[in-house]
């Protein structure tokens, strides 16, 4: 009798670990696409304020061959790297590549972005941008299906059937979920330490500030 009770205990700890795993691994799944959103979001304002800025006359366009140096000296030491001149140079590209905010994937972060920013061809980024989203591609499949010309070889293909299987096989040991913890851009953009020198108060902190901007920006937008 004894040995039935442990075993069905046995069985009922194991279904609410799996249950809690579930939870936890769920609610850092929303904590990311949140944080996702709301830095590729910043990304597209701050280039936007950036391109803006430099198309007000010719004495700002002058200027703009300093101004990413002028803005990241400020910028980066008050919110840290993610803001040096490297990445305001990615968020120029962006706004410019992609000038319609409502018309960027919701899906993709921030350094989906700056992949897709390697693209050259309009056609040939969008496409990508898209079979990333709907497929959910993670950056490193996207980096690969773009280094390996994917979208040329299926326009010059007889066989798209073949082309598109043999892709999908190759990125298969690429779709691994993030670990937001160890992901140093968004690091970077919370302005947070490296995974060394990270403290649980100060991630659980940032990370609720954000979720509440990120949800008041939303109601407000609704609003309008």
């Amino acid at each position: 009798m004894k040995t039935h009770v442990k075993k069905a205990d046995d069985e009922g700890t194991s279904l609410l670990l799996s249950n809690l795993r579930g939870l936890i691994q769920e609610a850092r799944e929303r904590v990311v696409r949140v944080v996702d959103a709301v830095q590729v979001q910043t990304c597209w304002e701050i280039g936007r304020h950036i391109v803006e800025f430099e198309q007000g006359g010719s004495a700002r366009a002058d200027y703009g061959t300093r101004l990413l140096s002028t803005l990241a000296s400020s910028l980066a030491a008050e919110f840290g790297r993610g803001f040096d001149v490297w990445n305001l140079r990615y968020m120029r590209l962006f706004y410019k590549a992609f000038p319609i905010r409502d018309a960027l994937r919701p899906e993709l972060s921030w350094t989906h972005y700056r992949t897709l920013l390697r693209v050259e061809g309009e056609s040939a980024r969008q496409w990508y941008m898209q079979e990333a989203a709907s497929q959910g591609w993670t950056t490193r499949a996207l980096e690969r299906q773009i280094s390996t010309l994917y979208y040329e070889r299926l326009l010059t293909s007889s066989d798209r059937k073949a082309v598109e299987g043999e892709a999908t096989s190759n990125i298969a040991p690429l779709q691994t979920p993030r670990d937001f913890v160890r992901d140093p851009v968004i690091l970077e953009f919370l302005g947070l330490p490296s995974v060394g020198k990270l403290l649980e108060a100060d991630l659980e902190r940032r990370c609720s500030t954000i979720c509440r901007s990120f949800c008041s920006n939303s109601a407000e937008v609704l609003r309008l």
